[in-house]
């Protein structure tokens, strides 16, 4: 696991960015908060594009101290634009080759071969075609191979998927969500998405206001209602860690510990890892487990908390075969089914709200 150390200051006028936090860095890292929290400021600062005051050190590697500056060149890092910053003059081959050229004075062992990064991003008939004949989605997979073919000790991703529709989102997340493992590089993508959070980050870093208000798991940081207020209206919820069990006919059967969801799904390879959002106002709860109901999807649960919540609601945080799960309803509905901490409930979630956040 590599661990990126951090202390730093940076002003602008009418906002500061200061940031100290020692980072672990161990396949994607989502840098996650609302627009204007000093996402992409703080990563050109990592990336050497931006100057700021303090220290910035990668597994032992100074990268800036006082007096001591590294330029980007020098410091090991890829890095992908929100638009792909094509050369446009050159074809696809020909961008992908001047990056490879670049690292050409890295050591052979540790070496990103072009066709290594072709084959991932699904680039080989793209390679005699110019930037301008490409899609949005085309021209961020070439830009996501180029900086892999610098060979980076880390790769910088700020908000890749932000100018893409849907489809193309939903065709470039798989593939993103390969590359620590197919590189052996760690990703800190920067996004103000919760879903793309969810579905590709293991660890988060909270930044809001130019501060960093929480770190850790993805499930810790987005199961805590506390944190609300500091995500630009972001939706309490939870993210569930499921599995595809099984799929056939476009609904994926998703294995929660020893029980399942179905949810519609187009792709979805058994086995695979499928970290779902779920917003706490999608999930009711039903102290006996309810009969002759469209909703297919209960799952058995335990409350661990009751909290309050805004607009006379409280939230319900449960224990789901040892994931976690919140719903929020109102306090009279609370008050009417008796409901307390240690108390076993059915939590019933609709499938279309399950569509909604898996197309998302």
């Amino acid at each position: 696991m590599s661990t990126l150390d951090m202390n730093i200051a940076v002003e602008h006028p009418g906002f500061t960015l200061a940031v100290q936090h020692t980072l672990p860095l161990e396949g994607i890292t989502a840098l996650f908060g609302p627009s204007g929290s000093g996402k992409t400021t703080l990563l050109r600062v990592l990336a050497g594009l931006e100057r700021a005051r303090g220290r910035v050190a990668f597994d032992g590697a100074v990268w800036q101290d006082d007096g001591h500056w590294l330029p980007p060149h020098q410091r090991g890092i890829g890095y992908v634009f929100q638009d792909g910053r094509l050369f446009p003059h050159l074809t696809v081959r020909g961008n992908l080759e001047f990056a490879a050229h670049r690292a050409a004075h890295r050591t052979a062992a540790r070496a990103i071969g072009l066709d290594a990064a072709v084959a991932a991003l699904d680039l080989g008939p793209l390679l005699p075609r110019r930037p301008g004949s490409l899609s949005g989605g085309e021209q961020q997979r070439v830009a996501i191979a180029r900086a892999l073919l610098t060979t980076p000790r880390l790769l910088l991703m700020d908000e890749p998927l932000s100018s893409l529709d849907v489809g193309r989102k939903r065709e470039i997340l798989p593939l993103i969500e390969e590359l620590p493992r197919a590189f052996g590089v760690p990703v800190l993508y920067v996004t103000h998405n919760v879903d793309e959070v969810a579905r590709l980050a293991s660890r988060t870093l909270l930044l809001a206001a130019g501060r960093v208000v929480a770190h850790g798991t993805v499930t810790e940081v987005f199961e805590r209602a506390d944190l609300e207020s500091f995500t630009g209206g972001l939706e309490a919820g939870a993210v569930l860690r499921t599995r595809v069990a099984a799929h056939a006919a476009g609904v994926a059967t998703l294995a929660v510990g020893a029980q399942h969801l179905r949810v519609p799904m187009a792709d979805a390879p058994l086995g695979a890892p499928r970290p779902i959002r779920i917003h706490a106002r999608d999930v009711a709860i039903a102290t006996e487990r309810p009969r002759h109901l469209s909703i297919r999807n209960v799952l058995s649960a335990r409350i661990l908390r009751i909290e309050p919540a805004a607009s006379g609601n409280v939230d319900l945080l449960l224990d789901v075969d040892g994931e976690h799960l919140r719903s929020r309803i109102t306090r009279d509905a609370c008050d009417e089914l008796g409901l307390a901490a240690g108390q076993n409930v059915f939590a019933l979630i609709k499938s279309v709200a399950l569509e909604s956040t898996l197309r998302g």
